[in-house]
């Protein structure tokens, strides 16, 4: 009986779904950051919309005591100071915002390099078990063959003894 045939390319087989296994990793872990991106920014959308609720709020709140004359001149400028801090703010968040929206770009590239290397993985992993596949089916068909040949040898043999046997028996 022959040995029992070992695939020649396991080791490489397993190295490929271990890489397969790290890229599904790494991809997991780039949509989380990705989330984590997106949330900042929401968040810091939202402070900037506070932000300019409270200049509205606060000029109407001025305009209700100047319409009704209880707002003196040294609270107009404190209001105006106030307005330009508000705005300041409202810049500054809009330049935050900006940066935010970069590093979501970057945060976006990573899972798009991410989900490549994960296919791509995926692919070497499938083109290693269809080899490995094809060798079992090879393997497997030089086993039958092997086996078809002995068989056909010990017909052979057993015809052979039989014609034998019956020109014996013949000559007696």
């Amino acid at each position: 009986m022959a040995k029992k045939e070992k695939y020649r390319l396991e080791a490489m087989l397993t190295v490929k779904h271990r890489n397969k296994r790290n890229c599904e990793i790494e991809l997991g872990r780039a949509f989380k950051a990705l989330k984590e991106e997106e949330e900042k920014l929401k968040e810091l959308e939202e402070e900037k919309q506070e932000i300019i609720q409270r200049r509205e709020d606060s000029r109407r709140d001025h305009a209700v005591r100047v319409a009704s004359g209880e707002s003196q001149v040294s609270e107009s400028h404190t209001h105006m100071n106030f307005i330009k801090k508000l705005i300041e703010d409202e810049e500054k968040k809009d330049e935050e915002i900006k940066e935010q929206k970069e590093v979501i770009e970057k945060a976006e590239e990573r899972v798009a390099q991410a989900k490549r290397d994960y296919i791509d993985a995926c692919k070497e992993v499938k083109i290693m078990e269809k080899h490995k596949e094809l060798w079992k089916k090879k393997i497997k068909n030089e086993l039958e063959r092997e086996e078809l040949k002995v068989m056909n040898e010990l017909g052979n043999t057993l015809h052979q003894l039989r014609s034998m046997k019956n020109n014996r028996g013949d000559m007696s």
